[in-house]
């Protein structure tokens, strides 16, 4: 009886022209673009992510300039843009309206573009006509500012005028997210922009208060940088600036610490867990940036998301071959990271007395790994024994020097070649230490520094920047 009652209260309102059948029609999406001056050419339509452009749909206009982009399935929200044959292109904020069109003018897209049938395209439209006119305004002052360094005057008024600029800007800006509460393209402003620095306060006499000044604002950045962003909301990633201020946060704002950028990682994937496809783009971004980041010790971040969100299952979109090769990578790395405890290697010498690597007492021990048929051994090594040895010897550092291969004879050879007699030659021709297995060994010469329980503080460093930092991990333990 309910059924009957519905299905008659739809026939009226049909009747009546209050419920139209377009409301469960307009599934997908439908852009229709009108460009007259490009008639047979073939339009792609793309869209925004990872600082790159991604092709979703390519139509081929008819004689008249006309092509229709259609989709069963709604277009997921972002920016997008109408790539020409004349390698020009528009962009164009796509969300919930997707049955729309759009007529332009080859000459200038951006002044002759008319939209139809959808207010947030529109919007972001006015945006851009907005920020084009203040941009071209602001860059002319700029260049006049370049000829008034001698005329304070005018340099002061331009600088007031570029101040106005700016001004009506942030105005523009604040008005548009006020005036469209709960859309994409107000989240997209307020997305590009720069989160605020309170005022801080430094406490009277002190002795270095640029110093901490500088630190108070680091800290703030580092924990409120994306306080604009929804980081639970997959359209903010396909958007021109998302994958930038994201690579400014991770090389800029957070001090390259393991620890500190392995935390905040975690912290800001978590934020993104409610949305599957931006827990994915988190997981990925992040896990990319610390497995090729040139950092030493930021294989330890790495470590921390494979085990975290790879290993333990929640990686749903890594193939069977990737995380085989995954977590044979993480096993070969993890007895390297920074602070943990060196692998114990007894190995022979020259003379045939065997040496244990944790039987060395020493402030610091180095710990080398080299063949003399490797190009950048032959000039490395010597560097090494020479350069850093020899002075630092008097200091208590201690040198383990492990030759990776089997032939006595050019071991023998290359040592005496170079008179490297006074550290701690070894080799273990048969290798039952396993010691490629313990120390990552994929390229030579390979060098760790260790502390005085053996812990590594330093690893894969280039014999030139050695000397300095074992200066400052000397110092540190006066």
């Amino acid at each position: 009886m309910k059924f009957i009652r519905l299905k008659i209260l739809i026939v009226l309102l049909l009747a009546a022209g209050l419920f139209t059948p377009n409301i469960f029609a307009q599934q997908g999406y439908r852009i229709e673009l009108n460009v007259p001056g490009f008639p047979n050419r073939d339009i792609i339509l793309g869209y925004h992510l990872n600082k790159q452009i991604y092709v979703k749909d390519t139509v081929r206009t008819n004689q008249q300039g006309k092509a229709v982009f259609t989709g069963k399935e709604p277009l997921p929200g972002g920016v997008y843009l109408f790539y020409f044959p004349n390698q020009k292109f528009f962009d164009l904020l796509i969300d919930k309206e997707q049955h729309f069109s759009l007529e332009t003018d080859t000459a200038d897209f951006y002044k002759t573009l008319k939209i139809k049938g959808a207010k947030e395209p529109q919007i972001f439209l006015e945006l851009q006509r907005f920020m084009e006119e203040k941009g071209l305004k602001a860059n002319e002052l700029r260049e006049k500012l370049k000829g008034a360094e001698n005329n304070p005057v005018q340099k002061d008024a331009l600088n007031k005028e570029l101040e106005s600029i700016n001004n009506q800007v942030k105005s523009y800006w604040d008005n548009l997210i006020t005036q469209n509460p709960g859309t994409f393209v107000a989240t997209f402003v307020k997305g590009f922009q720069e989160v605020p620095l309170p005022d801080f306060e430094v406490p009277a006499g002190t002795s270095n208060p640029d110093s901490l000044l500088h630190f108070k604002r680091a800290w703030y950045m580092k924990d409120h940088y994306f306080d604009n962003i929804d980081l639970a909301d997959s359209r903010i990633m396909r958007t021109p600036f998302f994958h930038a201020k994201l690579e400014r946060y991770f090389n800029q704002i957070l001090i390259p610490i393991p620890d500190t950028v392995t935390n905040q990682a975690i912290r800001l994937i978590e934020r993104a867990r409610p949305d599957k496809e931006m827990f994915r783009y988190m997981v990925q971004f992040i896990f990319n940036f610390a497995n090729n980041s040139q950092i030493m010790g930021m294989d330890a971040t790495m470590v921390a998301l494979a085990d975290r969100y790879y290993l333990n299952g929640e990686a749903f979109w890594a193939s069977d071959e990737f995380m085989t090769n995954l977590r044979k990578r993480v096993e070969e790395i993890r007895p390297t990271l920074l602070g943990k405890v060196a692998h114990d290697l007894k190995m022979e010498g020259l003379n045939g007395q065997f040496y244990r690597l944790h039987e060395i007492n020493a402030p610091l021990t180095v710990v080398v790994f080299y063949e003399p048929d490797c190009g950048h051994c032959k000039k490395e090594i010597p560097q090494l024994y020479h350069q850093v040895f020899e002075p630092y010897q008097n200091k208590g550092v201690k040198f383990f020097v492990v030759y990776n291969l089997q032939d006595r004879n050019k071991w023998e050879e290359f040592i005496n070649e170079h008179g490297m007699i006074g550290w701690i030659n070894v080799y273990d021709p048969y290798h039952r230490t396993q010691f490629r297995n313990y120390y990552d060994i994929k390229s030579t010469p390979m060098i760790f520094v260790l502390d005085k329980d053996k812990r590594i503080i330093a690893k894969r460093i280039d014999v030139h920047q050695l000397p300095s930092f074992l200066d400052r991990a000397l110092q540190q333990k006066l």
